[in-house]
């Protein structure tokens, strides 16, 4: 049985069970990064009181991520499908661990803009990357649970690396949380290197040079429409829910965390079946049956008035469970839109336009919602959450118009809407 380090021509990875180290590096992987965005916010509060920063130079700190994970992608567009998937993580992975090694050093806010500049630059990449690696390693029959499985690491992440972070910050000092993290990472590179199967299929395929028309191409144009419907129909609420909770249903910091738990859980246990169940009934119905149900906890959450907090942490984990689940049939729906020549490309662009989408999402919800006295409740709330109801059904019109590339295999022809399962060719490849 060939060894990781083998050179393979075709899709290394099996039916079988032997796929599993794979997607566990893979997740470990997400997982890093994930943190490592998420946990610069309820640090804040401390950098605001040691470095000495304003809330504006806070600001900074969390847009410097997005916004260079969002120009990163779309300058390696055009290079990420020159080669081998392995070398491109592992190169990215040690970049971002670099990135966030200069979090954990820095002293100053200079120092930590660039950390924060670093580790987005690289870590909006490398989840592009990883997401690849799955449409070229899993066949179509499998990659809904590959998928899911991967984005388990969200969920892990609320559960286990925020809590974690801050229990560390509290007991060593602010950078802990960030020099911690890129220990792990200096751990799991070489594991990375050792598990993960040379991926050069997609360089075995005769294309052009992959450049910037990778974004004029229609199929690719509805990918990157769906993404942002997506995005609006979530990150429109998600910013400013905790002060909606705390300033107009008055829960506390406690009722929060105990918010993040239950829904952390929840979808750490449901993201997966989600994965198996769009593998076994198809990607297209199992979306528009999740995207059409996550509405209603939306217009519950956005509509709530003032109640014992085990409702609205009902409503809360209800939507978690969904909102989480629509997007692996959309993952899975999106990652198939691209042929393998040009795959990561299209991936990295895709990570761009949902960095984008989420910033765009904070400032429309932003120019929506008043708030007329300072602490005070929030207004038109509700109206946000009638824009996600609005987005997420032209995305549940949408998706059925992202459909996996005809070019695949050669001689599929694929109808709008329809929900193909591709005849891949088996090639085990258990990685020794």
């Amino acid at each position: 049985m060939p060894s990781a380090n083998e050179d393979i021509s075709g899709p290394p990875l099996p039916r079988s069970g032997s796929g599993w180290p794979l997607l566990l590096i893979l997740a470990a992987v997400q997982f890093t990064h994930v943190v490592d965005f998420v946990i610069m916010m309820p640090l804040g509060p401390r950098y605001l009181r040691e470095l000495n920063i304003s809330t504006h130079q806070f600001g900074l700190l969390v847009f410097a991520y997005g916004a260079s994970a969002c120009l990163a992608g779309l300058l390696v567009a055009s290079l990420v499908d020159r080669f081998d998937r392995k070398r491109s993580l592992l190169v990215l992975f040690a970049g971002f661990t670099v990135g966030t090694g200069l979090c954990a050093i820095a002293s100053n806010f200079e120092l930590l803009l660039v950390g924060r500049a670093v580790a987005g630059t690289f870590g909006g990449i490398l989840a592009a990357i990883t997401l690849a690696i799955i449409g070229d390693a899993f066949p179509e029959e499998r990659r809904g649970l590959a998928t899911g499985v991967v984005m388990s690491s969200f969920s892990a992440a609320t559960i286990v690396g925020v809590p974690a972070g801050l229990f560390l910050a509290s007991l060593l000092g602010t950078w802990a949380p960030f020099g911690v993290l890129a220990g792990l990472c200096l751990v799991l590179l070489p594991l990375a290197a050792r598990i993960i199967p040379p991926l050069r299929h997609h360089l075995d395929v005769a294309h052009e040079p992959v450049d910037w028309k990778v974004l004029l191409i229609p199929a690719h144009l509805r990918a990157y429409v769906l993404m942002t419907c997506l995005v609006l129909g979530t990150f429109t609420i998600i910013p400013y829910l905790p002060t909606f909770l705390e300033n107009n249903i008055g829960w506390s910091e406690s009722d929060l965390g105990l918010m993040y738990l239950c829904g952390g859980i929840a979808t750490l246990v449901t993201t997966s079946l989600c994965g198996r169940l769009a593998d076994r009934f198809g990607k297209l119905l199992v979306f528009r049956v999740l995207a059409l149900l996550a509405m209603v906890p939306v217009v519950l959450i956005t509509n709530l008035s003032r109640s014992p907090v085990v409702v609205g942490l009902l409503f809360t984990t209800l939507y978690m469970v969904l909102a989480s689940g629509r997007m692996v049939p959309a993952m899975a729906l999106v990652t198939s839109s691209a042929r393998p020549a040009y795959r990561g490309s299209f991936m990295s662009v895709n990570a761009s336009v949902q960095q984008f989408a989420v910033g765009l999402a904070a400032v429309v919800a932003g120019l929506i919602i008043r708030q007329p006295e300072k602490d005070g409740p929030l207004e038109n709330y509700p109206l946000v959450g009638l824009v996600a109801c609005a987005m997420s059904v032209v995305g549940i019109v949408l998706v059925g118009y992202v459909r996996p590339a005809a070019g695949t295999v050669p001689g599929l022809t694929v109808e709008p809407g329809t929900d193909v399962v591709f005849p891949l060719p088996e090639v085990v490849r258990e990685a020794s």
